[in-house]
């Protein structure tokens, strides 16, 4: 085999497609042979099935099998193969450049298989230095004395030779370039290991992002979604306010019409006893009958009773200011709908951001209770002794949250049912918790309140009185942090109770709870952190 390849060009076992050594070679119907991959790569991305060579078109795609004699023939000259861009050529081929396999350092050139069978058969070549084959020989020279670069000094940080070492670096901390070459493997293989964690950090991050816009699409779509549920019910609110004003007219009209119906009708009814009298006068004017004249005359000379109907007539109804009264009224249901349907669609929307809040009795008044769970918390009265620590409440019933958060958004919701005074909100971490304290944002404190004397109010600054329409049961808490927005909703009539709006968060923020003092055992009842149920 190996005779018969001998007689055959380099290039006839190279596929035209990758230019390298066939492999799993196979021949297409033109005759024109391929690697197996590269033909079916290529008409995988073609238009037309057809030859890469002579542009031959095949109707179908033809069953390609490997050319085993090719094969067994290309397997025999693996490296005998011209030089593809960015390989190192043979130097001492003519034409055709074959890729080199190995350099010599000694004799400066590289050479393929065949020219580098002198260095593996000559006693004095096969003493010559070979490497892997390389481009710039001249660079691995030393330019000064023309001797291989084969050592390092560590002083000037260059690549010298023997003669430099003896000469110009002498005394010089020289070592062997592979000494040195291990040092600079240990520094790139910290290079490395940063590079691929930079790589990390950035997958990370890519995935971050791609997070990060899922979350915005679903709150699109969310929104999208609460849009559509809101429009519609608007659409619905102004077409019953269109049926109710169209009946409204045509219930009008009708009136109108039956009372012309009835005056008609009393009319042709006259008529018709009018015509009757007109015929039987007429008749008897013209009678021959003295005696019969005479005696019907008194009864038919008389016109019969009729219906005075000269004030009589049929009013056009009136429907002035009857399209601007619907429209008024549409207006006003509307406003409610709106108002109805907003916040509803926006107490859904927050409760997506529902978070886990539980009850921390370090912060806790002497006076409070808290239950094992840490979701409950009542006035018990009774003052425990307990440590003093910085984060206790000193004077007023109150206690924090566990949870912190210093970013994003979080929601939770509170059963004030049965309570005669309360308070809840969000606090920072930094507030005063011993002595006087002033409920305002300007000393880290956005709350609502209930008391008996005041009603409800939102410490805000100045404070603001608030007139609900319902008593709470339970009230929802919403913060959004980058947005600087504390709200308060009643959750079982879905009513926006009260917002804090541009504020500035810079530290951590905690759920905040005042379950007031016991007041005679009228507030007894606890302040209970419910589970959240969306709302449909």
């Amino acid at each position: 085999m190996s005779a018969a390849s001998s007689l055959l060009s380099e290039e006839q076992f190279l596929c035209s497609i990758c230019l390298d050594v066939f492999t799993d070679p196979v021949a297409i119907p033109c005759g024109h042979n391929f690697c197996k991959n590269c033909i079916t790569q290529h008409w995988d991305i073609s238009v037309q099935c057809q030859c890469p060579m002579c542009k031959e078109v095949f109707n179908t795609r033809p069953l390609l099998r490997v050319n085993t004699l090719i094969s067994e023939m290309a397997a025999h000259c693996p490296d005998q193969r011209c030089a593809k861009p960015g390989e190192v050529p043979c130097d001492v081929c003519t034409g055709t450049k074959l890729k080199a396999l190995k350099s010599c350092l000694v004799c400066l050139a590289s050479y393929c298989e065949t020219h580098l069978e002198p260095h593996q058969r000559m006693t004095g070549l096969k003493r010559h230095k070979l490497i892997d084959p390389v481009e710039d020989l001249e660079g691995r020279m030393c330019k000064k004395h023309d001797r291989p670069l084969e050592l390092f000094c560590k002083t000037d940080q260059m690549c010298v030779c023997q003669f430099c070492t003896e000469l110009d670096h002498k005394s010089h901390q020289i070592v062997p370039l592979k000494e040195e070459c291990e040092g600079k493997k240990a520094e790139l293989g910290k290079t490395e290991a940063e590079i691929q964690q930079k790589i990390q950090e950035r997958r990370l991050k890519i995935q971050e992002i791609k997070h990060s816009v899922e979350l915005s699409k679903e709150d699109a779509d969310r929104e999208i979604a609460d849009s559509v549920q809101v429009f519609t019910a608007l659409m619905q609110s102004v077409e019953r306010g269109q049926a109710e004003l169209i009946e409204t007219i045509q219930e009008k009209q009708k009136t109108t019409e039956k009372q012309a119906e009835g005056f008609i009708k009393e009319l042709e009814q006259e008529i018709s006893e009018l015509m009757k009298r007109t015929a039987e006068v007429e008749q008897l004017s013209r009678t021959e009958d003295h005696l019969h004249l005479l005696q019907s005359f008194p009864s038919l000379n008389t016109p019969p009773h009729t219906k005075d109907w000269t004030e009589v007539s049929v009013h056009r109804s009136s429907y002035e200011g009857t399209v601007r009264r619907a429209v008024a009224q549409l207006e006003e249901t509307l406003r409610k709908e709106m108002e109805t349907l907003s916040v509803d669609v926006e107490l859904k929307g927050v409760q997506q951001y529902a978070v886990d809040v539980t009850l921390d009795p370090d912060t806790a008044h002497p006076k409070l209770t808290l239950s094992d769970d840490g979701k409950q918390v009542h006035h018990g009265d009774v003052e425990k002794n307990l440590p003093d620590n910085p984060e206790r409440f000193s004077i007023y019933a109150r206690v924090l949250g566990k949870q912190s958060f210093s970013s994003g958004r979080f929601y939770y919701e509170v059963q004030v049912k049965g309570k005669t005074w309360w308070g809840l909100g969000v606090a920072r971490g930094s507030i005063n918790r011993k002595g006087l304290i002033t409920l305002s944002p300007k000393n880290g404190y956005w709350t609502v309140w209930l008391s008996n004397e005041n009603g409800y109010k939102a410490f805000a600054d100045p404070p603001v009185l608030l007139s609900l329409k319902s008593k709470p049961q339970k009230v929802g808490v919403f913060v959004d942090y980058e947005e600087g927005l504390v709200s308060f909703y009643d959750v079982d009539a879905a009513v926006l109770i009260y917002s804090f709006t541009g504020c500035s968060f810079t530290e951590k923020l905690y759920p905040f709870f005042g379950p007031s003092f016991y007041n005679g055992g009228k507030n007894s009842a606890p302040l209970i952190i419910s589970p959240v149920n969306h709302t449909d």
